[in-house]
């Protein structure tokens, strides 16, 4: 879940919390409980996929764009976002597919940031985007993408 989308921390600090609540007791009440608790968290996670169908975006998209998305983005910003992350997105597996290890080598690991940043300067509207959010937003994507690739369950390509 972490992999797919890193902003999903919250789901799985609850998960731990449901958990460290089952083990301090395991009575038949507590197992009911935490049972619907985890029911409630499956729900909320649900809820998340009903997003990113209603976006129009993959998992992967949809990680992205929350990666990039900011507060108080007019409607046809909000849709370039979504364009941006779905053009990230395969630029990044189309640059990543040939490279291997690219984690492992600091000339591929600039590539690849360079990439993003060239990529997020020519997509991201300014306004809203200053340069300093984009080098931010740089920085987050890159760590998701180096996250995901070095994450053999979830690897990006």
């Amino acid at each position: 879940m972490l992999a797919s989308n890193p902003l999903r921390m919250d789901y799985y600090k609850k998960y731990q919390e449901i958990i460290a609540d089952y083990n301090r007791e395991k009575d038949r009440a507590t197992v009911e409980a935490t049972f619907a608790q985890l029911v409630a968290l499956a729900a909320s996670l649900d809820v998340e996929q009903r997003r990113a169908a209603e976006e129009g975006l993959s998992d992967d998209e949809l990680a992205l764009f929350d990666l990039l998305f900011k507060d108080n983005v007019s409607k046809s910003d909000r849709e370039r976002l979504k364009q941006a992350s779905k053009k990230l997105l395969s630029s990044l597996e189309d640059l990543l597919r040939p490279m291997e290890d690219w984690t492992e080598k600091s000339t591929t690991q600039a590539e690849v940031k360079i990439f993003i940043l060239d990529t997020l300067y020519r997509s991201l509207p300014r306004p809203p985007f200053t340069e300093e959010e984009i080098e931010e937003v740089t920085d987050r994507v890159y760590s998701f993408i180096w996250q995901k690739s070095t994450s053999h369950a979830a690897a990006l390509v």
